[in-house]
């Protein structure tokens, strides 16, 4: 990247926006229809990470690169030549989010910095996120967000996966992958458009959404304990994992109230996270 480029990113830290949503109940059944689920109702908690299908903003089409992604926008840094990616972040759960009540969304850039990967020069930015209902602060985030020069996709981390204590497999369909994408407002065409995926990014396959996959490894972790309280969650991507190929994810308990979860299949892990709780409600 050249210099000035660089010094024109950095200008983006620090910068703010502010957001507002009011967590509609249509848009929560849809999310329950896309992942299988029920049962969430108007004032109740909404289930953890589904607040990624909110507070998006509404675009058009002209706005967008060839990818799909925004071309330029307030937070996000305009990058020539990169494909953009959702590398992880971490989550704090201070209080649940109520379905049905108007909710702001505050946002930070935090930085922006340059590194250099096996596939060139990367470029991270750092946002943080913070969402609130009324007075109160409901959920604290940062997000990281990669640029990383076009090429061959790593399919396969030659690492093993410690031994897990439960593990289910799961299979995303295309059409689950096109559906979470109408959910969050997400137009990156490497989860809907299978010629655009194989042809221009070099995928074997439809991408299955780093947050979806985020949230099932989660999901996993509150079905497997119905009773504990997830307070904070930090994850990263490893790899992609492509529609219609199985994965599963599971996890291990660790010291001092923590669970480390991974999704994986036979090529290696794909995503890891960390999660500490609080015992009961």
């Amino acid at each position: 990247m050249e210099l000035a480029e660089n010094n024109a990113h950095e200008m983006f830290v620090g910068k703010k926006e502010v957001s507002f949503d009011d967590i509609s109940p249509s848009l929560v059944k849809r999310i329950e229809k896309t992942f299988g689920e029920g049962g969430v109702h108007e004032g109740e908690s909404l289930p953890y990470l589904w607040h990624w299908a909110f507070f998006q903003e509404p675009v058009e089409e002209s706005e967008l690169n060839a990818d799909g992604h925004l071309s330029k926008g307030k937070l996000f840094p305009a990058v020539t030549g990169k494909n953009r990616m959702w590398a992880g972040g971490r989550v704090n759960f201070l209080e649940p989010i109520r379905v049905g009540l108007p909710a702001r969304r505050s946002s930070t850039v935090l930085s922006v910095k340059e590194k250099r990967g096996k596939s060139g020069d990367l470029l991270f930015v750092t946002i943080e996120h913070v969402i609130s209902q009324g007075e109160t602060v409901c959920v604290r985030e940062e997000q990281d967000i990669v640029y990383r020069s076009p090429g061959p996709p790593r399919l396969k981390v030659p690492h093993s996966i410690p031994e897990l204590e439960w593990k289910e497999s799961l299979n995303p369909s295309s059409i689950m992958l096109f559906r979470y994408s109408a959910v969050t407002f997400n137009s990156h065409r490497i989860h809907y458009d299978y010629p655009y995926a194989t042809e221009q990014e070099s995928y074997p396959g439809l991408v299955v959404q780093g947050p979806m996959i985020a949230t099932l490894l989660l999901r996993s972790f509150t079905r497997r304990f119905p009773n504990r309280k997830p307070r904070y969650f930090s994850y990263r991507g490893l790899r992609p994992l492509i529609a219609d190929v199985e994965f599963e994810v599971g996890g291990a308990e660790q010291d001092g109230q923590q669970c480390t979860l991974w999704a994986f299949n036979d090529n290696g892990p794909a995503h890891q996270a960390d999660i500490y709780y609080q015992e009961g409600f």
